[in-house]
């Protein structure tokens, strides 16, 4: 069972920056494939937010945060990232990590990045909180 270790996640003011990293707990190389990031807050629905498609560096986002969140890979380090910045208080979620590692996850992602059903693969979450 593949499991995802995130980090990064912290409290800062509102307007500042922060970097979360995804990685899998033992190895399992993610250069070609389908990673996204999910956040939840108390009482609401996972949201996806950001995926990329490892294979070919295509990334998608949802427009809460398009233009101030980016999703990233590092080949080398077998890790995804997610840079936030200009950060809000309703960012304010736990955010996770997921993966699908099917071969034709490609097809659609850009339709179903957001939907927590399409990744098979989960973190445990780390936390971000903005403050005002």
């Amino acid at each position: 069972q593949i499991q995802l270790v995130e980090s990064g996640g912290d409290s800062v003011q509102a307007g500042g920056s922060l970097r979360l990293s995804c990685a899998p707990s033992e190895y399992t190389n993610i250069s070609n494939c389908c990673m996204g990031w999910f956040r939840q807050a108390p009482g609401t629905e996972r949201e996806g937010i950001a995926a990329i498609y490892t294979g070919a560096d295509r990334s998608y986002y949802t427009d809460s945060v398009k233009g101030r969140f980016t999703i990233s890979q590092d080949r080398a380090k077998n890790t995804v990232y997610l840079q936030m910045t200009a950060l809000k208080p309703e960012d304010t979620a736990m955010y996770y990590c997921a993966a699908d590692l099917r071969p034709t996850c490609w097809i659609s992602l850009p339709l179903d990045y957001g939907l927590p059903r399409e990744f098979r693969y989960w973190g445990q979450g780390t936390q971000v909180t903005v403050s005002s």
